[in-house]
């Protein structure tokens, strides 16, 4: 498979597409060439990483279970591009897109995991729970929802501290189905905290669609029931999530509260591991055809040649991105193993 092919397709099958409802999609080549430029080659980055652990996982090099960004990448650039340093972000199981995106170095999560010790938790934590204290991604939880209450947490911190920090949580569609989502929500509006709610709305909740588990469609009218603002956006659209994040920071920042935004994607392959055809054991429906087209990197590509971005720049930054994780792997795979006698470091109890 060539490199173009590599970022951008993938094995399919075909039918069924949810549109985004709340307004029509702006065009990508809204906001300026070079914003475009930098979160695509962000995207890039992110969808090469998954890739090489998708292949990782596969012939079982990799033995911990990953959970694939593919086809979300959008999200976690659109939405970190509009944050600080400081601010700090909050995922969950599906977070590698969220790490790199805030900054997180991508050498330290690829020993991560290999379960290294130089991986960002020292091999102790796997794909799943990533920290990268200094850009603030102050640590992933695969428990469902588990990071919700705590990125509401740190808000609640940065108001009393007088502070200009704002958090984000970044939580699935399965995990609006909680209830400590519901209180967080609730807490955080009471309080007008400094707070983003993202949901990234696959439509499925491991194997299980929306429609599984809920009578409505309506995940976007969640922040009306707390007097929020609360969107439906189009998460396949990195420039229309840009500026949805960069809007809701802004009012953040300014005491006038949480935002809830509810972005509509896809995630290519299977809930957890390299699959496309199969969530955990249950074969897949049909819909992966018609989302990629919708493929978020293909449409930032689109639009930066539309505005005289020359092809060789756009290659060059593919190559530095296949450059960047030929290093990173070859580094983890030399890199000790963590050891033994450590793992209770840095517990509790």
């Amino acid at each position: 498979m060539d490199r173009q092919e590599t970022v951008f397709h993938g094995p399919a099958a075909a039918s069924l597409v949810v549109a985004p409802r709340a307004r029509p999609a702006a065009p990508v080549d809204e906001i300026d060439t070079e914003r475009l430029r930098a979160l695509y080659r962000t995207m890039v980055r992110i969808r090469r990483f998954e890739e090489i652990v998708g292949d990782l996982v596969e012939s079982r090099e990799v033995r911990c279970p990953c959970h694939l960004y593919i086809g979300q990448e959008a999200i976690a650039a659109g939405v970190c591009a509009a944050l600080e340093t400081e601010d700090t972000v909050w995922g969950g199981h599906r977070s590698h897109g969220h790490y790199l995106a805030k900054g997180g170095d991508l050498a330290a999560m690829m020993a991560e995991i290999f379960g290294r010790q130089t991986g960002c938790a020292h091999g102790r934590g796997g794909s799943m729970h990533l920290v990268a204290k200094d850009v603030g991604v102050l640590g992933t939880v695969p428990i469902v929802a588990a990071t919700i209450p705590i990125a509401v947490g740190a808000a609640l911190a940065s108001k009393l501290q007088g502070q200009r920090r704002v958090s984000v949580a970044f939580l699935g569609d399965g995990a609006t189905e909680e209830g400590h989502f519901f209180e967080s929500v609730n807490l955080a509006a009471l309080y007008k905290l400094p707070v983003l709610f993202v949901i990234e709305n696959n439509a499925y909740a491991s194997h299980m669609h929306w429609s599984e588990r809920r009578p409505c469609d309506s995940l976007d009218r969640i922040g009306e029931l707390f007097g929020i603002p609360s969107l439906r956006l189009d998460g396949n659209d990195v420039a229309e999530v840009y500026r949805a994040a960069e809007t809701a920071v802004r009012r953040a920042r300014a005491a006038q509260g949480p935002s809830l935004l509810e972005f509509r994607t896809y995630r290519w392959r299977g809930h957890v591991g390299h699959r496309w055809d199969e969530d955990v054991g249950v074969k897949r429906k049909d819909e992966l055809q018609a989302w990629l087209p919708k493929c978020p990197i293909a449409r930032a590509r689109m639009a930066l040649s539309g505005a005289g971005v020359p092809e060789a720049e756009l290659t060059a930054i593919d190559l530095d991105a296949e450059q960047e994780l030929e290093s990173a792997l070859d580094a983890a795979r030399r890199a000790p193993l963590a050891e033994a006698g450590t793992l209770g470091a840095h517990v509790f109890a």
